[in-house]
């Protein structure tokens, strides 16, 4: 019972393992950032491909989403980790050069990326098509151009269909992190389990882990809560 009470196990210096811990999960925050930036870029890229792209890119973007939702995560992340930096090292050895070694947190963001960025594409997708037509038409008949339409019109009438299912994005990338362990990168479920193979204290650690994922969702969901009121202001619901 020693090691479920042993909160010196927690001390930030050694032989305390919350420093080690604190640093795992700065490093699954950086890994959600980017890969969540990235899968965000992927997918405002795909949501106007699908909607305004040509018979081929449709259909190419159509298999990557479909794809990337139809394959368990994890089968993905072994997949971009492995096969990806395989297939880079082969490719770069046929134009002569070198094997290049990349780094964890690269290969975090981008397979985090790949991944958010199919499931963006979608809800983009369905946020542009939630935008009334006759909204988009008026300010094309005022003279607006493309860009100005998209500034001024669809991006604001679209934030509001979109930010819940980007925030569900958000917290599911913070918990997707949590699957890079698999591959070896010492993010916060991998400390974790190390310090408690370490020490034993398997109750004391894995509570402690789960806590700080909570604590990060809690503060998550109090800025979407901003963010989303924001958008919100002068939206008036269509019936």
């Amino acid at each position: 019972m020693d090691s479920f009470v042993n909160w010196s196990l927690l001390a930030l210096s050694a032989p305390g393992w919350g420093g080690v811990l604190l640093q795992g999960f700065l490093h699954s925050i950086e890994i959600a950032l980017g890969g969540y930036a990235l899968g965000l870029l992927l997918g405002v890229g795909g949501a106007f491909g699908k909607l305004y792209g040509g018979p081929v890119l449709r259909d190419l973007l159509e298999c990557y989403t479909t794809v990337v939702r139809a394959v368990p995560e994890l089968v993905l992340i072994l997949l971009l980790y492995y096969a990806g930096t395989d297939l880079l090292n082969q490719l770069l050895g046929l134009v002569g050069l070198g094997t290049v070694d990349i780094s964890g947190l690269m290969a975090g963001v981008f397979v985090i990326g790949v991944v958010q960025g199919a499931y963006s594409t979608e809800v983009l997708r369905g946020a542009i098509k939630a935008v009334p037509a006759g909204q988009i038409e008026a300010a094309r008949a005022y003279g607006m151009s493309p860009a100005k339409v998209l500034r001024r019109i669809t991006l604001p009438a679209m934030l509001p269909h979109a930010i819940p299912g980007l925030a569900n994005l958000w917290l599911i990338a913070t918990k997707d992190t949590a699957l890079l362990a698999v591959v070896g990168f010492a993010e916060l479920t991998l400390v974790t389990r190390q310090a408690a193979g370490a020490t034993k204290a398997y109750f004391l650690f894995f509570c402690a882990a789960g806590a700080l994922y909570l604590a990060l969702t809690l503060v998550s969901n109090l800025v979407i809560g901003v963010i989303e009121r924001h958008a919100r202001q002068g939206f008036v619901e269509q019936r």
